[in-house]
């Protein structure tokens, strides 16, 4: 009887380790995917900086066009 309490007992740890393991190997995982996000995450952030900044530098290039073509409008 102590026996086959023990076996229980044993079959029971044994499946209880294996889903810590199971568990741990996700964490894993989940740690290596969220690393992997937050480098695409400051990747984006960097390049949408750089595109706001040529945007801008555009419009103020298109706004010196508009203003250089309305001074040769008032010139003629």
């Amino acid at each position: 009887m102590a026996e086959d309490i023990n076996t229980v007992f044993e079959h029971e740890l044994k499946r209880l380790e294996q889903r810590v393991d199971a568990l741990v190997r996700v964490c894993d995982q989940l740690q290596d995917e969220n690393k992997s996000l937050r480098q695409r995450q400051d990747v984006l952030t960097a390049e949408r900086a750089n595109l706001l900044q040529k945007n801008e530098q555009v419009r103020a290039r298109v706004e010196a066009m508009i203003g250089r073509l309305k001074a040769m409008e008032q010139g003629s």
